[in-house]
């Protein structure tokens, strides 16, 4: 989503349902507006000999011709413990050995793309929460690196922009436009016209008002409802990290 590009493997010896699968990410992500890249291999040995670590996401069959796809993800963690894992299985119970290597989730074969989109839906909600970018602000004071961790919410006035960090406020040009461009796929939700908030950095929402960083920010009531819903997702795909 945005600047950044979703790195997925799929490790699948089917050729069917590995192309299946490929197209259901690619029209995933031509309807929610991602940007992915998709690598396939057939087997463990090839999968783990040719692994990158800025792999984001595998999906990972369970029985494949060279060994047990749970056992290859066991030896993927040695290497690689962030990388978010679904397996993919005829048989749902092999599911619960997920939990052994802290799997994201299991796709149970015949996957069709109905069956696949809510899972998707979370996967990359999650990739999105964790996603964090840096940009530069300029202004009459010299040029300052903001990086959204430390960004609690961003105030839009016109073409004045105020970036409340944790460590102080920053003044810069702009418009609401360009900024929610520039923070797409992070976990950013407006709670009104003026205020982009950073939902890491939320503490308490009641009576129209949002708690972000110590300050109170008015929740309008025409953007209400996306914000609960983006909070709620937040949260749901755990979220309380910045």
């Amino acid at each position: 989503m945005g600047a950044w590009v979703a790195n997925l493997c799929i490790v699948e010896d089917d050729d069917g349902t590995a192309e299946a699968i490929e197209s259901y990410l690619k029209r995933f992500a031509s309807e929610y507006s991602y940007a992915v890249s998709v690598k396939r291999f057939s087997g463990i040995e090839q999968f783990l000999e040719n692994y990158d670590s800025t792999t984001d996401v595998v999906f990972m069959d369970i029985n494949l011709p060279d060994g047990n796809g749970m056992d290859a993800v066991h030896r993927l963690r040695e290497m690689d413990g962030r990388v978010a894992v679904v397996f993919i299985t005829a048989l749902a119970q092999y599911a619960v050995g997920g939990y052994s290597v802290n799997a994201f989730d299991f796709v149970v074969k015949p996957v069709t793309y109905e069956g696949f989109l809510m899972k998707l839906r979370r996967l990359f909600e999650h990739l999105s929460s964790k996603r964090k970018c840096t940009f530069v602000v300029t202004n009459r004071q010299g040029r300052w690196t903001v990086n959204s961790a430390t960004l609690r919410y961003v105030e839009i006035n016109r073409h004045v922009v105020i970036y409340h960090t944790e460590s102080g406020e920053i003044i810069g040009n702009g418009t609401l436009g360009g900024v929610m461009d520039m923070l797409k796929g992070l976990p950013f939700a407006l709670c009104n016209r003026c205020y982009l908030v950073n939902l890491a950095f939320v503490t308490n929402i009641s009576d129209g008002e949002v708690v972000v960083g110590g300050d109170r920010l008015l929740i309008s009531q025409p953007r209400r409802r996306e914000f609960m819903r983006a909070f709620n997702e937040y949260l749901a795909t755990g979220g309380l990290e910045k």
